[in-house]
């Protein structure tokens, strides 16, 4: 069983930025893929950003495009998300979530083996 912590949500104005962390409670190497995940009241669970650990390629939804920025650090079994320029729409519960093994896709909720607990992220005047 996998372990993940998240960390870093918060409220912010909009224009504002965070950081959100997923630290794992295995080493990197045993994950292929690290995505987040995001929910919003009324809505489905929506693709945000996922990278994948052996190859460092990120992959990017709709709306992080050109303004979010998924990273990795192997040494921390850490992922991070740098949102910036954040929107209202953007108000959401983000989730961490973890694949061991290779999926073909990055960006669907259900090949995910393991979540987060999620961490509030709320983009508001």
């Amino acid at each position: 069983q996998v372990q993940l912590v998240e960390s870093g949500g918060g409220l912010v104005q909009p224009g504002g930025s965070l950081r959100l962390s997923c630290e794992a409670s295995t080493q990197s190497f045993s994950i292929y893929a690290t995505g987040w995940f995001r929910q919003a009241p009324g809505k489905e669970r929506e693709f945000v950003a996922a990278i994948t650990w052996t190859y460092d390629s990120p992959y990017y939804g709709d709306p992080a495009k050109g303004r979010f920025t998924i990273a990795r650090d192997i040494a921390k079994n850490t992922a991070y998300l740098q949102m910036n320029r954040l929107k209202p729409e953007d108000t959401a519960v983000y989730y961490c979530a973890a694949v061991a093994r290779v999926v073909d896709r990055v960006t669907n909720a259900m090949d995910y083996d393991y979540w987060g607990q999620g961490t509030q992220v709320t983009v508001s005047s």
